[in-house]
C-alpha cells in the first residue's frame, strides 16, 4: 500500500475516533457543548500520549532491532512513571516553600524524563554486557519494571495517610487522561513534536542500524552516538506520555507492530504512520473506558466506574505480546 494511502486512513481513522470521544462519555452518549469542551481536554492528552508512545515503539524496535521491544517492556514507561510519582511526593512535600505558581504539571515532566532516562541507561548498562540477545534485554526489563512497580507500591502505602496524595499515586500508576487541564497540553505538545521530529530526522540512520551494527559502521554511522541520541529521544517521548497519561502499556508494541505490514520497514514511513495510529488507537482505548458504566448499566450493573487507561491498553497489549512473544521463540528469532 503506498505511503500516502496509509496516513490517509490513519488520518481518517483519527478523526473518527475523536469525533467518537467527545460524544460519549461514561454519563452517556451526547453533544453537549459544556461536556464537549472537557472531553476535548481528555481526548487532546490521549491522541498526545498515543503518538508519543508509538513513536516510542518505532525507535526502542528499531534500535534492538526486535519488534518485541517497546518503552514499557524494557522498563522505559515504568521508570517515568516512578519519577511522576516521586515528583508529585516531592512537590507536595515542599508546598510551603515552592512559589504558588509551580504547579504539579509542571513538575511532572521533569520527573517522567528523569525516571525513563535512567530506566534506560541502567538498562543499557545491564543488558549490554549480558550474553543472550533480545533475551537479556527483555529479562533485564521485567526485572526494571518489577522493582521500579515495588518502589512505587511502596510510595503510596507511605503516603497512605495523606488520603488525596496516595490517590493521585495510584491513579497516576494505573493511568488515564481524566481531570487534565489546558496546562497539560501546552507543556506536552512541544515534547511529544521534538521528538516525533527528532525520530524522523533520525530515520535513516535507523534504517541501517536495521542491518547490523557492523554495517551501519561500515556505511559513516556512528553506532555509539546513534544509540545515545536514540535512547534519549525514546525518553523524551516515553516521559511525555507518562506525563499526560501516567502508565500506558503496551501502545509502543501493539501499533508498530500493526502498521508494519502496511506502513513498511522504512523509519521514515513509519514514523508518521505510528504517531496517527497511536494517537486513534489510545483515543478509542479512552473511549472504551469511558464506555464500560454504559455497558455495565445495559446488563443491569449500576455503580461501575470507568477503567483505568492502563488496564485497557494492558488488556489488549498483554495477549498481543504473548502471540508475538510464542511466534519469535517458534520461527527463531527471539535472542
Amino acid at each position: 500500500m503506498r505511503p500516502g494511502a496509509v496516513l490517509l486512513i490513519l488520518a481518517v481513522l483519527l478523526a473518527l475516533s475523536v469525533t467518537l470521544s467527545l460524544g460519549v462519555g461514561s454519563g452517556g452518549v451526547g453533544w453537549d457543548a459544556a461536556v464537549a469542551d472537557l472531553r476535548w481536554l481528555r481526548t487532546g492528552c490521549a491522541a498526545l500520549a498515543g503518538a508519543a508512545l508509538a513513536v516510542a515503539g518505532v525507535l526502542v524496535q528499531g534500535l534492538f532491532r526486535n519488534p518485541l521491544a517497546s518503552p514499557d517492556v524494557v522498563g522505559t514507561t515504568a521508570g517515568a512513571t516512578l519519577g511522576g510519582q516521586l515528583a508529585l511526593v516531592t512537590h507536595a512535600a515542599l508546598l510551603g516553600v515552592l512559589p504558588v505558581w509551580l504547579a504539579p504539571e509542571l513538575v511532572l515532566p521533569i520527573g517522567c524524563l528523569a525516571g525513563a532516562a535512567a530506566a534506560l541507561a541502567l538498562l543499557l548498562a545491564t543488558a549490554g554486557r549480558a550474553s543472550g540477545g533480545m533475551v537479556a534485554v527483555l529479562l533485564t526489563g521485567f526485572v526494571i519494571t518489577a522493582v521500579v512497580g515495588a518502589v512505587s507500591g511502596l510510595l503510596t502505602s507511605l503516603t497512605a495517610g495523606r488520603w488525596e496524595l496516595a490517590r493521585a499515586l495510584a491513579a497516576f500508576g494505573l493511568g488515564g487522561v481524566d481531570g487534565k487541564g489546558p496546562g497539560h497540553i501546552v507543556l506536552a505538545l512541544p515534547l511529544v513534536a521534538a521528538g516525533i521530529a527528532a525520530a524522523w530526522a533520525w530515520g535513516r540512520t535507523c534504517d541501517l542500524l536495521l542491518a547490523g551494527e557492523d554495517e551501519a559502521r561500515a556505511m559513516g554511522v556512528d553506532t555509539g552516538s546513534a544509540r545515545r541520541w536514540l535512547l534519549a529521544w525514546t525518553a523524551l517521548l516515553a516521559a511525555a506520555a507518562v506525563a499526560v497519561g501516567g502508565a500506558i502499556s503496551f501502545v509502543g508494541l501493539v501499533v508498530p507492530h500493526a502498521l508494519r505490514p502496511f506502513a513498511g520497514v522504512e523509519h521514515r514511513r513509519l514514523v508518521p504512520a505510528a504517531a496517527l495510529g497511536g494517537a486513534a488507537f489510545l483515543v478509542l482505548c479512552d473511549v472504551l473506558a469511558r464506555a464500560v458504566p454504559l455497558l455495565a448499566r445495559t446488563c443491569g450493573l449500576d455503580g461501575a466506574g470507568e477503567l483505568p487507561l492502563g488496564v485497557v491498553t494492558g488488556l489488549i497489549g498483554g495477549p498481543v505480546f504473548l502471540i508475538l512473544l510464542i511466534r519469535a521463540r517458534r520461527e527463531g528469532t527471539l535472542a
